[in-house]
């Protein structure tokens, strides 16, 4: 579950320290009170015997001036030590927050198909042409009916069917992480999650995915990891942190049942957890995702601060900034935030607009916008933020890739 910071209770309100002239002032009034009433009641008797006289006057209202300050440094000594002991509470669960917060993932592998990708090419060249603003969005005819809309492909000849590409991109994602997985002992446990938008039918999906999963040749044993989106990560940092398993995530979107708009993509990326894997050398660190509690500017602000503040980080250490999955009515939230937080965000080679490039990647952008940045960092640059959305919510997402530091590798 996200960790919310403003939730945690405000210090104690401290009591206020006894104000010594009011309380003098008040001794002065007791004794004056004091003698006034011993003259005015006591009998002659009393007036001929100073010593008992004064002592009745003086005595008796200096005892229970003594009686009451006394109660009341005792009254402030105890509220002073429960309000030590609630901001001590406090202080302890905002570290363990703080802590739980700044938990991160190991990016371990990833794999990227997009209409950039062409086989004759090197992979490298589709890192390009995202970074490069290359718009491949355009009218082209749809996989399931041959309809013309805009929208862009994933490279396919002319006689594969919608089953055959997702066939082919599937196994592609599974073997490419499975080189990586073949440097893993076999016992290692593997997590997996799978998100998949397409208008094939279920027994169609089911039936390549069986293949693609026996021609990827991945040795490790799986479990299903019942989440979807970055809420996935969210959730596997809160429980998982310590596990042994690792987590391979599969995102694709192909021929989706309206492709007006939309980016057939194929993501693969392989999560590892900091503590407990130890075998390979990670590409870049997954900071934990803050998603907006609603669609407005200040809670856009306060996702994109904590998302910095998670690692921690300075808004203009950012090197790149992506953009997926997000709607053009949320450009003056994402640039007032990104200002707000100093994300440089002014020159248009800082920040991919995949939405623009490639159209909207559905369940697959979170994944998509994760492993272009890692690829990114692999190459050197410095820190990534992401701003992502999903078909299926309105709030955004915002997401900070780090590099791996010298030391570490």
């Amino acid at each position: 579950m996200p960790v919310r910071l403003d939730r945690v209770p405000e210090p104690a309100r401290r009591p206020a320290r006894p104000r010594m002239l009011l309380w003098f002032g008040l001794l002065a009034l007791s004794l004056a009170t004091g003698i006034a009433a011993t003259f005015a009641f006591v009998t002659e008797t009393w007036r001929e015997q100073p010593l008992s006289f004064w002592g009745r006057a003086l005595g008796m209202p200096a005892l229970a001036w003594v009686i009451l300050i006394f109660g009341r440094v005792v009254i402030y000594v105890g509220q002073q030590s429960a309000a030590d002991g609630w901001d001590e509470a406090r202080e302890e669960a905002l570290i363990s927050k703080i802590r739980r917060g700044r938990r991160s993932q190991q990016v371990l592998g990833t794999s990227l198909y997009t209409a950039f990708h062409n086989p004759e090419d090197s992979p490298a060249v589709q890192l390009d042409l995202l970074l490069s603003g290359v718009q491949s969005l355009e009218t082209q005819l749809t996989h399931l009916d041959g309809t013309p809309l805009r929208h862009t492909r994933l490279h396919a000849n002319a006689s594969e069917e919608p089953e055959d590409v997702l066939l082919r991109v599937m196994t592609q994602v599974l073997s490419d992480l499975g080189k990586t997985l073949a440097q893993v002992p076999d016992d290692r446990p593997l997590a997996l999650l799978v998100e998949v938008d397409s208008g094939l039918s279920e027994g169609i999906l089911r039936r390549v995915w069986q293949r693609a999963w026996q021609a990827s040749g991945i040795r490790q044993s799986t479990t299903p990891f019942e989440a979807c989106g970055l809420s996935a990560v969210d959730q596997w940092l809160d429980q998982h942190i310590n596990d042994q398993a690792m987590l391979l995530i599969l995102a694709i979107q192909l021929a989706p049942e309206d492709p007006e708009g939309k980016a057939e993509v194929a993501v693969g990326l392989l999560l590892g957890n900091r503590l407990a894997q130890t075998t390979l050398v990670p590409i870049a660190y997954l900071q934990r995702p803050e998603r907006e509690r609603k669609t407005t500017g200040a809670d856009l602000f306060y996702a994109a601060h904590q998302a910095l503040d998670w690692v921690p980080l300075e808004g203009p250490s950012v090197k790149q900034v992506w953009r997926a999955a997000v709607g053009s009515q949320r450009d003056a939230a994402i640039t007032a935030s990104s200002l707000e937080v100093s994300i440089p965000i002014e020159a248009s080679q800082s920040v991919c607009n995949i939405d623009a490039l490639l159209g909207r990647p559905g369940k697959a952008a979170p994944w998509l916008a994760i492993a272009a940045a890692a690829q990114t960092i692999e190459r050197g640059a410095g820190p990534q933020f992401i701003f992502s959305g999903g078909d299926d919510a309105a709030e955004l997402w915002c997401t900070v890739l780090m590099p791996v530091s010298p030391l570490s590798k």
